[in-house]
C-alpha cells in the first residue's frame, strides 16, 4: 500500500468514528465521499493530495459539537474556526503517519484550514466543493432544523455561501437539483448577486 492509500485508510477509519448513522453509514464517511466526488466534478485531474485533503473536510468534526460553544454568529464563528485548526491538524497528523511527506501534509493542513481562501486554488477548490455538498444534500435539512430562523437569515445564509464560490463552482451550482421550496429562496437569494 502506497503512502496515499494509507492515508486514504486512516482517515476513512478516523471517519468511522461518528456515531451519527442516518443511512447505516456514518455520517462523516457519507460527507467525505461527497466532497470528493464534487471536487473530482469541478478539477477531474485532482491529486490524490488534493483527494486526501477534500476527505479531510470534516475530519472527525463530530468530536466538537456546536453546543459545546455560545448561541450566536460569535459562538458559530469561534466553533468554526477552532474546527478549521483542529481538522488541519489531525489531517497533518495522519497523513505523517500513513508516510506521506511532511511538505505535503502541511499543504493539506493549509487547504483544510481554509488558509488562502480566493488566493489559494487548492484551498478555494476545496471551498467550492463544500459549498456544493452544502446546496446538493444539506440545505434542505438545514432549513428544517432551523425552522425558527427569519427568511432574511436563510437569505443571508445561501448569499454568503454563493459568495464563497469561485465562479466555475457557481456555474456548476447552476446545476445542482435543489427541493422547490429551497429553490425558490435561492432564486430570491441570488437574484441580486452577480450569478
Amino acid at each position: 500500500m502506497n503512502c496515499y492509500a494509507a492515508a486514504r485508510h486512516l482517515i476513512d477509519s478516523a471517519h468511522s468514528g461518528d456515531p451519527k448513522r442516518p443511512d447505516g453509514r456514518p455520517a462523516e464517511l457519507v460527507y467525505a465521499d461527497r466532497i470528493e466526488a464534487w471536487l473530482v466534478r469541478l478539477e477531474p485531474t485532482a491529486s490524490q493530495l488534493l483527494r486526501l485533503a477534500a476527505r479531510c473536510q470534516h475530519l472527525e468534526r463530530w468530536t466538537v459539537p456546536r453546543t459545546s460553544y455560545p448561541q450566536g454568529r460569535t459562538g458559530y464563528l469561534a466553533w468554526r474556526k477552532n474546527l478549521y485548526g483542529k481538522q488541519a491538524d489531525r489531517a497533518r497528523e495522519l497523513l505523517l503517519e500513513a508516510g506521506v511527506d511532511e511538505r505535503e501534509a502541511d499543504n493539506v493542513a493549509t487547504w483544510v484550514s481554509k488558509i488562502g481562501l480566493k488566493a489559494n486554488p487548492n484551498t478555494q477548490l476545496l471551498e467550492d466543493a463544500a459549498c456544493l455538498v452544502f446546496l446538493e444534500n444539506e440545505i434542505g435539512s438545514f432549513a428544517t432544523q432551523h425552522a425558527d430562523y427569519p427568511r432574511e437569515k436563510f437569505l443571508e445564509i445561501i448569499r454568503k455561501t454563493w459568495r464563497k464560490m469561485s465562479p466555475s463552482a457557481r456555474h456548476s451550482a447552476k446545476g445542482v437539483s435543489i427541493s422547490p421550496g429551497i429553490t425558490e429562496l435561492v432564486n430570491e437569494a441570488l437574484q441580486d448577486l452577480d450569478a
